[in-house]
């Protein structure tokens, strides 16, 4: 863990719809709102094991309010839709930012599967 990649800059955009990273390793990302939602580390979108996790939809226009340090290995994320019980470790946001790509279309794949839309939420 201390070989890690440490974050230097949090930077959440204007429109509150991103949130850039740059990491002490000279890499930096910019890691969409929706994404951060509809991946949130909370039990309530992972639930207590995969059969558990729940696929978020309705998410598009989500904003990021607020970033609420914990501790030294966190942030807290609170949306515009209220959501705000995840905990983003500096490991877990470097994983988001480095399988972006893998990550948005299984979720793009996951909704079409479950019939939702990025525009409405469905069924919970």
């Amino acid at each position: 863990m201390a070989d890690a990649p440490w974050p230097t800059e949090l930077r959440l955009s204007k429109d509150r719809r991103s949130l850039h990273v740059a990491y002490d390793d000279g890499a930096a990302f910019d890691l969409p709102a929706e994404l951060l939602r509809v991946f949130s580390p909370s039990a309530e979108v992972q639930g207590h094991s995969e059969a558990e996790r729940k696929t978020v939809g309705g998410k598009r226009n989500v904003g990021i309010l607020n970033i609420d340090p914990i501790g030294n290995y966190a942030v807290k994320l609170g949306f515009d839709d209220m959501h705000d019980t995840g905990i983003y470790s500096w490991r877990y946001l470097r994983e988001l930012a480095e399988e972006q790509d893998a990550r948005w279309q299984a979720y793009l794949d996951d909704l079409r599967a479950k019939q939702l839309s990025r525009d409405k939420a469905g069924m919970r």
